[in-house]
């Protein structure tokens, strides 16, 4: 009798072990300046590198001509050549209030660690309000769904408060959604802009974490401002670890690194 007790509770253990490990998801998120053809061959393989642990990738700035979804897709190629297997995709381009600023968005994920329920969208509903209205991507892991919403707001002389104000009424669109934000917002989570989402349960996955380059690095540091982060419906997610990417360490200098990027990638490992 004991001996069957004690299979049991491994039994349980085991099965909540591998439960707990379906429901696991990795999310890193980068905006990856100007990502287009001045990407060079090395650039992507660094890239790819530096974002391959992850289940999804969320990137900001891809470029609106042909060359930003081929320089997606390179990066895709890029991945692929490892052992795991990779599917993207790239978001129509963003109508904005004037065409200079148009960009895309895209999604990367792991297809052995999660697939996706239908395909993406660009969210319309504010528009003339937010300049590059946000890419949602719905992703499965472990039979759970969470809905990605990949955003690049404004930038900080232009007031990006002005349309990160209306990410409060975002959850009451999309009600049966699971929400986690993400991306480039060019505020601090200490914004008061945020109070709203944060009443509403949204956390930030990270507090007081710099995450864009300087043009030149200072005795304080390389890092100048915390712009880029996660909101996530704590009641529902919950945060395992969150941080960044120092990947301009790797690099003889911070001009080398600003050719990939002006930011750092930003990552969060959620229960959900």
């Amino acid at each position: 009798m004991k001996k069957k007790y004690l299979l049991f509770i491994l039994y349980l253990v085991l099965t909540s072990s591998f439960c707990y490990a379906q429901v696991t998801l990795s999310v890193l998120s980068w905006n990856l300046k100007d990502l287009g053809v001045s990407k060079s061959a090395t650039d992507i393989g660094m890239i790819a590198r530096i974002v391959e642990p992850y289940d999804v990738i969320a990137i900001q700035e891809v470029v609106a001509g042909p060359g930003g979804p081929a320089a997606v897709r390179r990066l895709v190629n890029e991945l692929n050549r490892g052992r795991l297997k990779w599917k993207f995709e790239i978001s129509s381009v963003t109508s904005g209030i004037s065409a200079h600023k148009a960009e895309r968005y895209a999604f990367l994920w792991q297809d052995s660690r999660v697939s996706r329920s239908g395909n993406g969208w660009l969210d319309g509903y504010f528009e003339g309000q937010i300049e590059r209205e946000p890419f949602y991507g719905r992703f499965v892991a472990g039979g759970k769904t969470v809905t990605l919403v990949n955003f690049h707001a404004i930038t900080k002389s232009a007031h990006p408060e002005t349309e990160v104000k209306y990410f409060r009424y975002l959850s009451g669109l999309y009600p049966a959604d699971n929400l986690i934000f993400c991306g480039d917002f060019n505020l601090p989570q200490s914004h008061s802009v945020f109070n709203p989402l944060k009443s509403a349960g949204y956390g930030p996955a990270l507090i007081k974490q710099k995450t864009t380059l300087r043009q030149k690095c200072l005795e304080t540091g390389c890092l100048a401002s915390e712009f880029d982060n996660f909101y996530y419906d704590m009641s529902k997610i919950r945060l395992k670890a969150a941080g960044v990417i120092h990947f301009y360490r790797l690099l003889p200098d911070i001009k080398q690194a600003r050719k990939i990027s002006d930011h750092i990638p930003v990552f969060a490992v959620y229960q959900i």
